[in-house]
């Protein structure tokens, strides 16, 4: 009942906007519409988010949320004509997206699947190594610990122009970034979670006369993997923002960041905000894919069960 009596008032609002005209006087009378329709809204979300019992709910919950704010912005947009220049209307971007898909598709392979993937594909592998290290020498900790926490307190500002100048302007240099970016973050959940397995746990290791490498497969290893994943989730968002602020200090003519410095530049703000999206997509999808990975993997996991 919620949401119908939601969709009504939008369709209502929706066939009124083109009357509105972007005049003072009809916006002004449109506006308690619109605020009625905001409420509706609301109201169809909180009945929608308090259905029990599956999964699908709260996919539906989100899925919802997310048309719902699309809607609104679209509608304020054209109902108060605000100018492109500061907020585009979603239509116009997605019109972006259609038009200019193929220099989007190819800042999307420069971007994520060579200076991202390959960037946080190292640093996770090379802070878990680390983290296993300074675990199995303990002493190490009072040597490679300070140092490595120097690397999450460089400024990315002055990192960026330094790896171009290393490495170049090609991805080497964004996916360097993202190694420095991702590398304490996973050195620090890898810490955490050999730590995390029970203290009669390992004196019963110890009892079996297990070794070292036995101990962490069988033990240790397997409590540690939320705290791995936690890091890994934290770090695909990082290497993100890493590779596309790095390659506003100096890129070829393709890539995300690229875009984003150019097309503002040229005041194109449907197509700044086509490669926003496809970053949040992409952050989104990526955050999504270890969530699922890290139920298949952690099923047994505490908790992972709180969150299926």
């Amino acid at each position: 009942m919620a949401l119908a009596l939601a969709v009504l008032a939008a369709i209502g609002l929706w066939w009124a906007l083109p009357a509105a005209g972007g005049e003072g006087e009809r916006s002004a009378l449109l506006t308690p519409v619109l605020l009625v329709t905001l409420l509706l809204a609301a109201w169809s979300v909180r009945r929608v988010a308090a259905l029990d019992g599956h999964r699908a709910y709260g996919t539906a919950t989100a899925a919802l949320f997310g048309l719902w704010v699309v809607y609104f912005w679209e509608v304020s947009v054209s109902l108060y004509q605000v100018p492109r220049v500061l907020l585009p209307a979603p239509s116009f971007i997605v019109q972006a997206l259609i038009d200019r898909w193929d220099i989007l598709a190819g800042d999307f392979v420069q971007t994520v699947l060579k200076a991202v993937l390959i960037g946080w594909a190292l640093g996770c592998g090379l802070g878990f190594a680390v983290g296993v290290a300074i675990d199995r020498a303990p002493f190490l900790q009072r040597g490679l610990l300070p140092l490595a926490s120097l690397t999450s307190t460089v400024p990315l500002v002055a990192v960026a122009p330094i790896a171009v100048m290393w490495f170049g302007f090609e991805w080497p240099s964004k996916a360097a970034v993202v190694v420095l970016m991702t590398f304490f973050p996973m050195l620090v959940s890898t810490l955490a979670g050999l730590q995390a397995a029970g203290r009669l746990e390992r004196e019963l290791m110890q009892t079996y006369a297990a070794s070292y490498g036995r101990t962490l497969l069988d033990l240790r290893l397997p409590a540690a993997m939320p705290f791995i994943f936690g890091a890994m989730k934290v770090n695909a968002t990082l290497a993100l923002i890493g590779a596309i602020v790095a390659e506003f200090f100096g890129s070829p003519t393709v890539g995300l960041g690229f875009r984003i410095s150019t097309e503002a530049a040229k005041m194109n703000m449907a197509l700044v905000w086509g490669a926003i999206v496809v970053a949040a997509v992409t952050g989104s999808a990526a955050y999504a894919l270890l969530v699922q990975l890290e139920r298949r993997i952690a099923f047994w996991h505490p908790s992972v069960r709180a969150t299926a």
